[in-house]
This record gives structure tokens, sequence and C-alpha cells, in this order.
């Protein structure tokens, strides 16, 4: 199993396997054939409220990323997470986000929560 975080904007790599677009909002100035997505599940990610609170620099990324394995707790979070892991237990699943660090976003908490690093 290989599960890693790629840019969106990076083109994609012939050993990506199930691409996954882990943000809530499609990336700016991608064309959705450019971007080779697979799976989209938006309910996968923060809450906006999360995600306006973080990037307003009102708190931590450890707090950030408290808040969102909490949101990630949900029902309809908790399935797409399940989801998530059963496609890395079949193969190498990249994780797409337009995040400028996403080291600190909320894609390297899925990555962590994966069992991946």
């Amino acid at each position: 199993m290989s599960v890693r975080v790629h840019r969106v904007y990076d083109p994609p790599e012939p050993d990506d396997g199930v691409r996954v677009l882990v943000d809530r909002l499609w990336p700016r100035g991608v064309a959705k054939d450019a971007a080779h997505v697979d799976e989209w599940p938006k309910g996968l990610t923060p809450s906006a409220e999360l995600r306006r609170w973080y990037h307003a620099g009102e708190g931590t990324y450890e707090e950030f990323a408290e808040r969102y394995e909490a949101e990630l707790a949900a029902p309809e979070a908790a399935e797409l997470l399940d989801h998530l892991r059963e496609l890395a237990g079949k193969g190498d699943v990249t994780l797409l986000t337009a995040s400028k660090s996403p080291a600190r976003s909320h894609a390297s908490v899925l990555l962590r929560l994966l069992g991946a690093t």
C-alpha cells in the first residue's frame, strides 16, 4: 500500500494509482480532464467554518488537525475515510490538494490517519 499527497497542479505520475481530490472546491485553473481525478469525496473535507478559522490564522495547525479529526468522526466522513482505507488496501492512492503547503493541510491529516507517512 502506498498513499501519498500531491498538489493537484502537478502532472499525474504513472504510479499515482487512484487519484482522489480531497478539497471541497474544485481548484482554480485546472481543467477537469487534465486533473485525472478518479474520486472527489467532498464529505471528507473540512467544514467551511473550520477552513475559514484555520486560514484566518486564528489557531495552530495542531488545533486544526484535532478539530478536523473530530469532524471526520461524523458518520458520512467516517464512511468516506473507510472507503479510502479500502482503496489503499487494494493499491496505490494519491490524495490531491490545491493547498500551497500540503504538509500543513487537511491532506496531511488524512495521510496520517490512513497510516502513511
